[in-house]
Order: C-alpha cells, then sequence, then structure tokens
C-alpha cells in the first residue's frame, strides 16, 4: 500500500484526536447525570444499529457475484432495495407516530434480521425479498430513532442544546468509528478467518439482537399522535398539508433531498472516479479513510454547535458550499491534468488530488448529519415527525433509483457535475432557511380529517 494513503489516514486521525483533546470548557456543554445516562443508553443502542448496517455494507455486491448474478441482475436488487425503502417503508415508518416509536425501533432490528437470514439462499427471489425487507428497515433506521430520541428529549425535561450533544456523538461513534471498526471486523470474518461472504451478515444479525434486547428492556414508548381517530391516509394528508404551509419545513425536506441524493450518489463513483484505468487501489483502507474524514466533521459539528450564538442554519451554507467544490474537483482534473492512459499500477497523480477533496465532501457530511438532526428537531412538528421524515426520503429514494438505473448512460463528470450543482443549490436553499427560520412559527395549521372537520394541529 503506498505512503500517501498512510499518510492522509495518518494526518486526519492526528486532526481528528487533536480536536477531540483539546476542547475546552467553550466546546462542551455541561450536562446533568440523568442526561448522560439517557444519552450513553441511547449511542449504545444506536452503535449497535448501525454496526448491524455498516457490517452488510461492504459485503452486498460481493455476496451476489459469488452466487452467480451479474451487474444488471445486481443493479436491479439495488434498485428494488431503495423502491420498497421509497414505497412500503414510508408507510411502516409513518406508522411509528401513531403505533409507537419504540415498536418501530424493534420492527427495524427483526426486519433487517430477517434480510440478513436471506443472504444465506443464492436463488433471487429470495434475494429480491431480502432487499424489500432492507428497504423497509432503512426507513425505519433514519426516522424511527431520531423520532425516538428527540421526544423522549424533551419528555424528560432536558434542555434543548443537549440533543445537539447527543447527535454529534451519534454521528461520530455510529457513521465513523463503528463504521470502521466495523469493515475490519467483516475483513476478519471473510479474509482472516475464510468464513465465507454471508459471515458479516451474520455478524450484523447478532448485533441487531443485542441492541433488541436493550430497546425492549430500557426504553419507554412514545407517539408522535396516537389517537385512535387518524388511519394511515389522514396521517399523509397531515404531513403533506404540514410541508405545503410551512416553507421552513419544505426547504429542510428540499435541502436533505439534494445532499443525501448526492451522497449516494457519490458512494457509486468514488470508485471508477480513483481508478479510471483499473488502478489498483486499496478499496476498504480508503473506505475506513473516508469514514474517519467523517469523524473528524462530526467533531466539528460538535464545537460548532456548542456555541449557542452561532447558528446552524449559517455554518451549513459553507457546509455546502465546500461540498459542491469538493466534488467539482474530478471535472477539473480532467482539464488541468493530462490523463496517463496506462492500464494498472498505483493510484495516479489526478486520483490523489480527487482523494484528498473526496476527504473534504466526508467531512461535511460528517458535519451534515448532526446539524441536518438539529434543524429537524427544531421545525418538524412532534405530531408526525417520523411520517414526515419519511416523506423526505421518498425524492431521495426516486433519485438514487434513476441515477442506479441509468449509472452506465453517463460519463463520470457529468455525474459528478450534477452532484455539485444540487449541492450549490442546496446552499442557496440554505440561505433562504436561514432569512426565514427568524420569523414565528404559525401557531397552528389546519387539518382536514376525513370527515371534513378541521382540527388544530400545534406545531
Amino acid at each position: 500500500m503506498e505512503l500517501f494513503f498512510y499518510a492522509v489516514f495518518g494526518g486526519l486521525a492526528a486532526v481528528v484526536a487533536a480536536l477531540e483533546l483539546s476542547k475546552s470548557n467553550k466546546d462542551r456543554i455541561n450536562t446533568s447525570s440523568a442526561f448522560n445516562s439517557f444519552k450513553n443508553n441511547y449511542l449504545l443502542v444506536y452503535s449497535l444499529m448501525m454496526a448491524g448496517d455498516w457490517l452488510q455494507g461492504p459485503y452486498v455486491y460481493y455476496l451476489y457475484s459469488t452466487y452467480g448474478y451479474g451487474k444488471g441482475e445486481i443493479g436491479q436488487l439495488f434498485i428494488a432495495g431503495f423502491g420498497s425503502s421509497m414505497l412500503f417503508g414510508t408507510i411502516v415508518g409513518s406508522l411509528a407516530d401513531k403505533q409507537g416509536r419504540k415498536r418501530a425501533c424493534v420492527t427495524y432490528c427483526i426486519t433487517y434480521i430477517l434480510s440478513c437470514i436471506t443472504k444465506h439462499s443464492p436463488q433471487y427471489k429470495v434475494l429480491m425479498l431480502g432487499r424489500i425487507l432492507g428497504g423497509i428497515a432503512t426507513s425505519l433506521l433514519f426516522s424511527a430513532f431520531e423520532s425516538w430520541l428527540v421526544a423522549e428529549h424533551f419528555k424528560r425535561g432536558f434542555d434543548q442544546q443537549w440533543l445537539s450533544l447527543t447527535f454529534s456523538k451519534a454521528i461520530f461513534l455510529g457513521n465513523g468509528l463503528v463504521a470502521i471498526l466495523s469493515g475490519l471486523f467483516g475483513n476478519v470474518l471473510v479474509d482472516t478467518l475464510a468464513l465465507g461472504p454471508v459471515a458479516p451478515f451474520d455478524a450484523a444479525s447478532c448485533f441487531l439482537a443485542i441492541g433488541m434486547a436493550i430497546i425492549l428492556s430500557s426504553w419507554t414508548e412514545n407517539y408522535g399522535d396516537p389517537s385512535e381517530s387518524k388511519d394511515l391516509l389522514t396521517q399523509f394528508r397531515g404531513a403533506a398539508v404540514a410541508i405545503a404551509s410551512d416553507e421552513k419545513i419544505a426547504l429542510l425536506g428540499a435541502i436533505q433531498s439534494l445532499f443525501e441524493g448526492s451522497m449516494y450518489t457519490f458512494v457509486f463513483l468514488w470508485t471508477p472516479a480513483l481508478s479510471p484505468n483499473d488502478e489498483e487501489i486499496p478499496h476498504g483502507f480508503i473506505f475506513a479513510t473516508f469514514m474517519l474524514a467523517s469523524m473528524l466533521g462530526s467533531s466539528l459539528a460538535s464545537r460548532l454547535m456548542a456555541r449557542s450564538s452561532l447558528r446552524v442554519e449559517s455554518y451549513m451554507q459553507i457546509v455546502f458550499a465546500v461540498s459542491s467544490a469538493a466534488l467539482m474537483l474530478p471535472i477539473l482534473t480532467t482539464f488541468l491534468v493530462v490523463p496517463t492512459g496506462v492500464k494498472g499500477g498505483s493510484i495516479s497523480f489526478t486520483g490523489c488530488i480527487q482523494l484528498l477533496g473526496f476527504c473534504a465532501f466526508e467531512s461535511c457530511v460528517g458535519i451534515f448529519w448532526p446539524s441536518i438532526m438539529k434543524m429537524r428537531s427544531q421545525y418538524i412538528p412532534e405530531e408526525a415527525r417520523s411520517t414526515i421524515m419519511n416523506f423526505f426520503r421518498i425524492p431521495l429514494n426516486i433519485f438514487v433509483c434513476v441515477v442506479l438505473y441509468n449509472v452506465d448512460a453517463f460519463p463520470i463528470t457529468v455525474m459528478f457535475g450534477m452532484c455539485s450543482i444540487f449541492l450549490l443549490v442546496a446552499c442557496i436553499l440554505q440561505r433562504r432557511l436561514m432569512v426565514i427560520s427568524d420569523k414565528p412559527k404559525a401557531a397552528e395549521w389546519q387539518l382536514k380529517d376525513r370527515d371534513g372537520e378541521s382540527e388544530p394541529l400545534n406545531i
């Protein structure tokens, strides 16, 4: 492995360590012991849930290929996963507001464990079922847990600013450290112990089962709007009215879809971007480097959000601008650096420049997650939190399905250019959100129920 990869990884690790060790009192939030106990319990569960997710990621494509399926068939399986998240996941995730967020989190564990079990079968129909279950689980992972946390946090009377501490730590651990450790653990299972490509999925099931046991034994139930008079259609209508009647919620949804759509597209593009001529690159080590960059971002986010004078809506404009510039690098290097055209070998000079840019983008991802979580906790009404959050994922899943279906139809520079433009639009929308966020929220918005009666829903 080239010295360059070690240098980038070591540099990022040193910066992360320096940031964490150099935090002063103004970078920290003074909390109570009751809150620390609550936070640590959630972080343990969230880390176990993310371990169950990260263990699977690097081996899904590989497992399908070992079963003898080609790129087209594997692409259909991936599209099925995102399509399932958009259709079935939206319905199941929205039920969390009515049936209970704790129950939805347990459903996530069960659904994802069943998805892992299907990986033992080489039959295409069984694998397709697994992708559908996985899509439903993904919707629950990115809505039910956050909804439970926000509701429980305020139900216990904790300070609103403390919520940002939980968010930043959850991303630092779950999307950073746990991702790196999961990648290394999966590598040990598959390569060192030679247990086969199904082993990481079995390990994921174990972590999910442990997390589910903790949820069942220590979490209390909370709801959005548990009233019996509202069916699922009424919930959907209420969420749509909330988004349409409050520009802040609509802007937040658009910003989230634009950024996450670019992020998921980047996941498919970074490998061919760094090895256009089949250069030998250490995929696992680069993935770990990206996760370390994400940890750097979440560490920065915790510092930023600890300052009550600094608004999330303000610094996120810079984050989106930097992320847009980072994904422009593959286009700029195409014009500024003469390609070698030599097949194979080690990573090129162009690839080195792009890798640094991609690390900058991943740092922006690390800042994005806790920041968008904080903004969602401020702007999305509690009564329909899970429903609205799943509504936000509908355009995202449509976009990713379209990209997957047409991934070979456009040059890679066009795809990166599209992502860069999306992020620039997100920056503009974030500016608009900052301008209007000072306006007071509407006291209530009217929701027409199935009988046509007007019912107030406080925000």
